[in-house]
């Protein structure tokens, strides 16, 4: 099979499209035949090992898993003996922040892990592209304990986490405002948005409206920028640490200094954010936002894009179909 592949943490020119043995699944595993998955900043972020924390999880040194790719969408091919949840030609998905090594055409994964069967309707490439934005934005709104609503503000509303971030939030009956470039204000409209602010037009930390929630899904801001736009019991979470890794420190000292408080978004359980999208896909309250579809041998150029910051919502890797 073809697979791209990296033998040390590096820039996409490290990438490499090999031809190796396809895997064979062990009793408790899948076979899964990649059709599609996306290149993401998690991707971008376990190529380089930046933050160096990570290499704590993916290798001190070298990275474990060569392979790149932490999300997909395919079909069984092979079952092995001991697993009784999935069956030969089922269409699944499934995520694994740490690597899934999906950017191959066939991956193996425990029966038991982060996968489950795809909603139908989708594509395959429409699947891939609802998994890891979607799987921050929802542990955002779990760990900042959301409540239905509420006045939301959404920076960085384009992304593959702030586009997903922003529907959930209509879901559970929120009031946006959406945070996005000239070109994507009427997505983001299209999205749910009940207010947009272009910041290339204006900065959106100087807005006089105040907010229950402000949420960075870019981490490009601060809470020390936000905390004015926040209500007196409002919450602050970016998707990032944020400069000299405040936001972790913050999250904790933040309740016991006043009541404006940053939450950490640490993630939450893989299996069952799943069956929420599924739901969510389902009910038809949920679409992905895809900027463009590449193949394996442009994976450099796609991972170079996803690093610059420019995208709106997912680039996804197609493989077969």
């Amino acid at each position: 099979m073809r697979a791209a592949r990296r033998e040390r943490y590096g820039t996409p020119a490290v990438i490499r499209i090999e031809d190796v043995a396809a895997p064979t699944p062990a009793d408790d595993e899948i076979l899964v035949r990649v059709h599609a998955a996306t290149v993401s900043r998690t991707d971008c972020a376990l190529l380089s090992a930046k933050p160096f924390i990570m290499r704590f999880m993916t290798g001190l040194r070298r990275p474990r898993t060569q392979t790149l790719g932490t999300d997909f969408a395919g079909r069984v091919e092979a079952v092995g003996a001991r697993v009784g949840s999935f069956a030969v030609g089922d269409d699944v998905w499934g995520i694994n922040d740490l690597g899934a090594g999906s950017h191959a055409e066939y991956l193996v994964i425990s029966g038991d892990d982060s996968v489950a069967r795809m909603p139908s309707g989708l594509s395959f490439e429409e699947a891939a592209a609802s998994l890891e934005g979607a799987w921050y934005a929802h542990s955002i709104l779990e760990r900042a304990a959301f409540e239905s609503g509420r006045r939301v503000l959404i920076n960085g509303a384009t992304g593959a986490i702030g586009s997903a971030l922003l529907q959930l939030c209509v879901y559970r009956g929120a009031t946006v405002t959406a945070v996005g470039n000239t070109r994507n204000l009427e997505l983001l409209k299209s999205l749910g948005a009940d207010r947009v602010i272009n910041y290339e037009e204006a900065d959106f930390t100087r807005d006089d409206q105040v907010y229950d929630y402000v949420f960075d899904a870019v981490g490009k801001s601060t809470f020390g920028a936000c905390k004015r736009l926040l209500t007196p019991r409002g919450v602050y979470v970016s998707s990032e640490p944020g400069p000299g890794w405040q936001n972790p420190f913050l999250a904790l000292l933040t309740p016991a200094l006043g009541r404006k408080r940053v939450v950490f978004p640490v993630p939450t359980d893989r299996k069952a954010f799943l069956e929420v999208m599924h739901r969510l896909i389902t009910e038809r309250r949920f679409r992905p936002v895809i900027d463009r579809t590449v193949t394996l041998d442009e994976i450099q150029e796609a991972y170079a894009y996803v690093a610059s910051g420019k995208k709106t919502g997912n680039v996804v890797l197609k493989l077969f179909g």
